[in-house]
């Protein structure tokens, strides 16, 4: 993956800065050519990879942009290997990547409380300033007692546990409110509410306790890539409405199609 990733990324970052580049340009050296049936001026393949092998993308940026990829999504062992092989320092502790992902499984795998404890192992800071986390761990050890079945023992847990916090904010209340609803169907998983017992829930609730940690660690939330992704997708609809030019398409394969065939 690791040497799937740099070639995608390259692709992708110099075609993106070449679309927008060329989206509030005047195609100077461009072909004067229109698009068949249309007023828009046509890029052909052959002068839209000149163009863009003339964006000049240093390696270290492209090798720190994967980096951060592997550190942020949790690839400890590719991140580890791309250090050995690229000599890019990651951005954190890769010791710390083991641990969050630790959690993250924890979660994911309905350990709930497992998961709250070896986050404060890590830092527990973390929950003693975020309370909006720390409910919606603890709404997901509620929903994993109703899942397996736990009436009494869920209903005491909202009671002792949520409700306190509940009568300090509204939208907990809310929160809370919907949660212990499931308690009224005989197939919950089934009910208008069923969602909360869907797996997406559980990584719903992960995804947030991931970020809480990357965001303790001075690291970003999401990776880069993603959002180059999104720029690249704009900025070809920009450019959509000057003129025809090679589109990447297939994001997995990053190859150009020529629209003006």
């Amino acid at each position: 993956m690791e040497h799937f990733i740099p070639s995608l990324s390259t692709r992708m970052y110099g075609s993106t800065m070449l679309s927008i580049g060329l989206g509030v340009s005047n195609f100077e050296g461009m072909s004067a050519n229109v698009c068949k049936s249309t007023s828009k001026r046509v890029i052909t393949k052959e002068e839209w990879e000149k163009k863009l092998n003339d964006v000049k993308i240093r390696k270290e940026d492209m090798n720190k942009l994967v980096m951060n990829f592997l550190v942020t999504e949790g690839y400890v062992e590719a991140a580890e290997r791309f250090h050995i092989e690229s000599g890019t320092e990651p951005e954190i502790d890769l010791a710390t990547i083991t641990d969050r992902m630790a959690v993250r499984r924890a979660v994911q795998s309905g350990n709930v409380q497992d998961a709250i404890e070896k986050v404060n192992d890590l830092n527990p800071e973390i929950l003693d300033t975020n309370p909006q986390l720390f409910f919606h761990l603890q709404q997901q050890r509620l929903i994993e007692l109703i899942r397996n079945g736990k009436v009494e023992e869920a209903l005491d847990f909202a009671q002792e546990e949520l409700a306190p916090r509940g009568e300090e904010n509204h939208t907990f209340l809310e929160e809370l409110e919907r949660t212990v609803a499931l308690l009224a169907f005989e197939d919950a998983s089934s009910c208008p509410l069923g969602e909360l017992l869907d797996i997406s829930q559980r990584l719903k609730t992960a995804s947030e306790v991931n970020a809480a940690i990357l965001t303790s660690q001075s690291h970003e939330k999401d990776p880069k890539l993603p959002s180059l992704l999104k720029m690249l997708i704009w900025a070809q609809r920009q450019l959509d409405e000057k003129a025809c030019y090679p589109h990447i398409s297939d994001i997995a394969k990053a190859t150009l199609e020529d629209t003006n065939v």
